[in-house]
């Protein structure tokens, strides 16, 4: 399958885009110099912003993009940003997206005031404008995704973790963010509740297809950026990893499991669980099913009339489960 670049997918959408930019950099300006240095490296290191992406593509699937869109998709990225923040500082991350994190930077209490700061500016902009309605969908995503987070690290402690509570973690942690994207988008254009339910049913599922593909990258499957094995030295149980467990032997179960719980950081103990999942089913059953979930997002676009906003949202599904990195 040929995979467009972002570039082109974002065709429909450029001069919103470049404005949102803008509007983007104006909300997070603040009076205090040491605030507007870290904001502005932020600004400047803004990933590929595929959140924005869905935004303003699902609002002109929906109607008309309006100073409203512009509000939800600064009040999305700004609660993103905050929460992405907030991580650093808990994984005591040094590096994100290739780059040296706040906290590597400014040290953990800038960050989580920067963090706090962030949030607080997506607080304001919402009732500013008006968008009390935007607030309400996206704040009940950042409630999920840490409810996903805490559910993940009791998990990793225990390493007990079924399939069906992994779809429940990336559900939250992952999905319900791409959701709020795509519903608040539609939510700027139209009043209509089943066409709003039915963008965050379309991001929930694309979202979950995201993570899955973000699980395969551990495994060599392109480049992500980050070390293969790096899931398995977080603990953290993957789709691949979880499929493969479930169709082995105890004993080999067993002998896996201490692996990850007792020598998660012996990078010739996580070749063995990388090759012990290379050469299960768990790969193709993990790719499998996130081209389950891109079939089922597919088919609720597919209820929307033909226009150029509906074949680049075709588009950056194609992106999001064929991507490389």
């Amino acid at each position: 399958m040929l995979t467009k670049t972002l570039s082109s997918i974002q065709a429909p959408i450029n001069d919103e885009i470049k404005e949102f930019h803008y509007r983007f950099k104006e909300a997070m300006k603040s009076e205090v110099p040491l605030l507007d240095k870290v904001t502005n490296f932020i600004v400047k290191r803004k990933g590929k912003q595929m959140r924005p992406m869905f935004i303003f593509l699902s609002a002109k699937l929906c109607g008309e993009i309006n100073d409203m869109t512009y509000n939800a998709a600064s009040l999305v990225e700004l609660l993103h940003t905050a929460t992405l923040t907030h991580d650093d500082v808990v994984d005591d991350s040094m590096q994100r997206r290739g780059f040296f994190s706040l906290n590597a930077l400014w040290g953990n209490k800038i960050a989580v005031l920067v963090g706090d700061y962030l949030l607080s500016k997506g607080l304001l902009l919402s009732l500013e404008n008006d968008a009390v309605h935007l607030l309400q969908i996206t704040s009940t995503a950042v409630r999920e995704m840490s409810e996903g987070e805490l559910l993940q690290i009791e998990k990793a402690r225990r390493l007990d973790i079924q399939e069906e509570v992994y779809f429940t973690i990336i559900r939250k942690k992952t999905a319900s963010l791409i959701a709020a994207a795509c519903a608040a988008g539609a939510a700027s254009t139209t009043n209509d509740k089943e066409l709003i339910q039915k963008l965050h049913d379309f991001g929930e599922k694309i979202g979950i297809a995201f993570q899955i593909r973000d699980d395969l990258f551990d495994f060599g499957d392109g480049d992500a950026g980050k070390p293969q094995g790096n899931d398995i030295q977080e603990k953290k149980m993957t789709l691949p990893l979880i499929h493969a467990l479930h169709h082995t032997d105890p004993k080999q179960r067993d002998y896996i499991i201490n692996i990850i719980k007792r020598q998660n950081t012996n990078p010739q103990k996580i070749k063995e669980v990388t090759d012990f999942v290379l050469n299960s089913p768990g790969i193709e059953y993990a790719r499998n099913m996130m081209y389950q979930y891109r079939a089922e997002a597919f088919e609720i676009l597919k209820t929307f009339p033909l226009s150029p906003a509906r074949e680049s949202l075709e588009d950056l599904v194609n992106y999001v489960t064929e991507r490389k990195k």
